[in-house]
């Protein structure tokens, strides 16, 4: 089985169907998604979900996106709603360089308060970074230094560098449909030199449906394609690299039981 480590299944290409998608991804070998946070004050849409469907994990944090609409979001705030059983991160959170939809200082702010959560509970903070390594990089050291957490790196098409330092601080990368695409040799190449033991698979759908859906709405039942494609650039098999992507994320989201019904 594989876990889709990221979906956003409250988006309306998907929330109108989540029975649909849960048995498109169960015919595909996809066992478990993590539907992931936006906004703070979407947590009792993300926790019903989760609540509803017992496949289905959530995450509560504010989106780089997002930052500016919950600047006044706390540490304190994080940890009290992260105790839910079903949620198993902290997060979306980050920096993104290339829409730049709230200024960088608040954007930088958020992130931090963020890995001060994910610091306090030992929940995993799922990390977006887009446009912005030099800055991710040195935020990720500067935090490190300050108290272990743990984190991936998620949807990742940044720099070699990037991933260099993700490694180096004990942290995961995970890979989107983007590792699919024509034009990502780069990309694959960057996959092939991360430790196995670092890798994760997700969709981040409804986005970024991988070949041979280009041009669809993404969904959780995509991820296989994802997961091919790592096993190729790895020299591995395609059972090999869903048995270690998966226990992969068992061990990060561990609040999720290791075994699957």
């Amino acid at each position: 089985m594989l876990i889709d480590t990221h979906c956003h299944l409250d988006f309306p290409e998907l929330d109108g169907d989540i029975a649909g998608v849960r048995a498109r991804a169960h015919e595909a070998g996809v066992g478990r998604m993590i539907t992931i946070s936006t906004r703070v004050k979407k947590y009792d849409v993300y926790r019903a979900i989760a609540e509803t469907h017992d496949n289905i994990w959530f995450t509560v944090g504010t989106h780089p996106h997002q930052a500016h609409e919950e600047p006044d979001v706390t540490v304190a705030d994080l940890v009290a709603l992260a105790s839910h059983p079903r949620c198993v991160a902290i997060g979306e959170a980050g920096l993104d360089y290339h829409y730049d939809k709230s200024p960088r200082d608040i954007a930088a702010r958020v992130f931090r308060t963020h890995i001060a959560a994910a610091r306090q509970t030992g929940l995993p903070l799922v990390i977006h970074s887009r446009d912005a390594d030099d800055d991710m990089a040195a935020i990720l050291r500067d935090e490190m230094g300050k108290g272990r957490f743990n984190a991936l790196l998620h949807c990742f098409t940044a720099s070699r560098a990037l991933a260099d330092t993700a490694i180096e601080l004990g942290l995961y990368v995970s890979f989107s449909g983007v590792l699919t695409f024509k034009n990502s040799a780069e990309l694959r190449a960057v996959a092939a030199d991360v430790p196995m033991d670092r890798l994760l698979v997700e969709t981040d759908a409804p986005f970024l449906a991988p070949a041979p859906h280009r041009g669809k709405s993404n969904q959780p039942a995509f991820v296989t394609e994802t997961a091919k494609v790592l096993a190729g650039v790895k020299g591995a098999t395609d059972s090999e690299t869903a048995s270690k992507t998966t226990s992969n994320a068992l061990h990060l989201f561990n609040k999720m039981p290791m075994g699957f019904e």
